[in-house]
């Protein structure tokens, strides 16, 4: 430790107030901002809730300008992805560990911390603010101190530390890491990490005419037909939006409807529908889908999407391993729930929401939903399964469980070139898989994908 800045001992009684000096005066909003960051961190890291609900519901509270609230958002997301970096420098100016349960002590450490190495906030701003946030709440006040000498360290030499420091090993859980290690190397999981870690493009689906709006939107045309926007501010100002022109899906999830072809004309139901991504791209070329979806709360963000959209679709709130529909389908899709650990990138929170025995757990409720999901499909008819997971047992794994109890079934050639996608996206079984480190993820404009298992079977006649 440099004798320079010596570590700061967490203080356990102060209620004096250290005079501070501010270079230009800060408005309320920004701690009101930083207030609904750290609520929603607190959230997840404390109370283990998803960061989307968290946020919604600390937002809604916080009534903010779309500015604020997008900073608030910045900040709690980068804290997500960065944690363990973040914590690291943090450590190197502590002399021990802080106490436990002191509220939203961390949260708001973090924060500040992330503002001044990733986000470039104003020093004397990410600093005094966290102070007067720290000064606000019953068990951080005497804490205020300890923040403000710990941070102004981390303003001075944090960005050193940080350069020495392996951002893959220390943001990506163990387990996780070794579970990518064995499944795709060493390089590769270390790429995949890199590029989980980055903050994601916003990719749009539309209906027509890609390079139109691309040119409109000032974006740029993916080879999977996804329109690609690097800064796209609120999604709701996005012009097109209102009109029900696009949606917004990852260029890796629009891979899985492409796959199918052409499918005017066909019956389709597409199982776990929600959001609905996939059973827009299928209805609006021409398919007659019926989505099901097993969420009250869920089935209705779809048929809200879809009433946007303008597409004419059928929805059913339904288990699919019970539903029962009295017919038999051209094709059925099925994208089962997973850990989602090739979604990181847009959902930071898996880092600390997911567990290892969440893998096996899931994996089992695949195998009963990819059964039920075959009694649907006509003889000649298709089933499509995927899964935005990078685990084995969620993907090809659950794949060759299927094919060794299910002889009326055959895995079938997919064509990912003419889908959009690369030939060296197929595994040698014929299946599709894409990793976060695809499409230059560490290159500008480009910033990969997410990660996704494709498999397109067969029934037999």
């Amino acid at each position: 430790m440099n004798n320079e800045t010596p570590p700061v001992r967490p203080s356990k009684s102060s209620h004096e107030r250290e005079p501070r000096t501010r270079q230009t005066a800060v408005p309320a909003d920004g701690l009101a901002a930083r207030h609904l960051a750290a609520t929603a961190l607190f959230a997840v890291l404390d109370q283990r809730r998803s960061f989307d609900d968290a946020f919604q519901r600390a937002a809604d509270t916080a009534k903010l300008a779309p500015r604020d609230r997008a900073f608030a958002r910045a900040i709690a997301t980068t804290v997500l992805r960065r944690r363990g970096e973040i914590k690291a420098v943090l450590s190197k100016f502590l002399e021990k560990p802080l106490p436990a349960k002191e509220g939203q002590l961390e949260a708001i450490l973090l924060s500040a911390g992330a503002q001044l190495l990733f986000l470039k906030t104003p020093p004397h701003a990410a600093i005094s603010l966290a102070v007067d946030q720290c000064r606000a709440g019953f068990s951080t006040r005497r804490f205020d101190k300890l923040a403000n000498a710990v941070l102004r360290r981390v303003s001075e030499r944090g960005e050193e530390i940080l350069a020495g420091l392996d951002a893959p090993e220390l943001n990506i859980p163990t387990w996780l890491m070794a579970r990518w290690r064995t499944a795709y190397g060493n390089d590769t999981a270390r790429l995949i990490a890199e590029a989980s870690l980055q903050e994601p493009p916003l990719d749009l689906s539309v209906k027509t005419d890609p390079e139109l709006w691309a040119e409109k939107l000032g974006g740029m045309v993916l080879t999977t037909g996804s329109v690609r926007l690097t800064d796209a501010g609120r999604i709701e100002d996005i012009a097109g939006y209102e009109e029900g022109e696009w949606w917004v899906q990852d260029a890796a999830a629009a891979l899985p409807a492409r796959i199918l072809g052409v499918v005017k004309g066909l019956d389709i139901a597409d199982l776990c529908a929600a959001p609905g991504g996939k059973t827009a791209q299928l209805a609006s070329a021409g398919a007659n889908v019926v989505a099901v979806e097993l969420s009250p709360a869920r089935a209705a963000r779809l048929n809200s999407n879809l009433v946007r959209l303008k597409l004419p679709v059928e929805t059913v709130i339904n288990n699919v391993i019970t539903w029962a529909p009295g017919r038999l389908f051209d094709a059925v899709l099925l994208d089962a729930p997973c850990t989602a650990t090739g979604t990181i990138r847009r959902h930071p929170d898996i880092l600390y929401l997911k567990r290892a025995e969440d893998v096996a757990s899931l994996a089992q409720s695949q195998a009963k939903m990819l059964d039920a999901a075959a009694t649907l499909v006509k003889p000649g008819g298709r089933l499509l399964y995927c899964t935005c997971s990078l685990e084995d047992d969620e993907g090809a794994g659950q794949i060759a469980r299927f094919l060794a109890s299910h002889s009326d079934f055959k895995r079938m050639p997919i064509d990912i070139v003419s889908a959009g996608g690369e030939s060296g996206w197929l595994t040698v079984e014929g299946d599709l898989r894409t990793l976060p480190s695809y499409f230059g993820a560490l290159r500008p404009g480009q910033q990969g994908m997410d990660g996704f298992f494709v498999s397109l079977l067969a029934r037999l006649l």
